[in-house]
């Protein structure tokens, strides 16, 4: 997959890019088309969950668990009303790492996907 195509990707930083470089490397031309379709679906933006995070740190505690998949956390989050704010504070800190962390499981996915394909 061309470096061209994965920096089109929003929010794309160095680290996920020679992550999706190792693991795109034994597919072929073919696959990487198919595992840009399903990654870029799949794929979280890291602002998006900054922005989920101060909404729930100021609303809706939780919100950024969910959109994470972390359904069982989000729901202790809003039960806890964040973990009475400090698990909210810590997410606003590592949003980035949550995200890069969701980001390399839906990838793994894919490409395990796009190999029995």
């Amino acid at each position: 997959m061309s470096n061209s195509i994965l920096m089109n990707l929003p929010g794309i930083d160095p680290e996920e890019m020679m992550f999706l470089q190792n693991l795109l490397k034994e597919l072929r031309e073919d696959q990487h088309q198919n595992f840009f379709m399903m990654y870029t679906r799949r794929r979280k933006d890291p602002q998006t969950i900054l922005i989920m995070c101060l909404i729930g740190f100021i609303g809706i505690a939780g919100l950024q668990r969910f959109v994470l998949d972390q359904v069982g956390m989000g729901i202790l989050y809003f039960i806890t009303c964040g973990f009475c704010f400090i698990g909210s504070i810590y997410d606003i800190v590592n949003y980035r790492n949550m995200t890069m962390d969701y980001n390399k499981r839906a990838a793994i996915e894919a490409a395990a996907m796009i190999r029995v394909m």
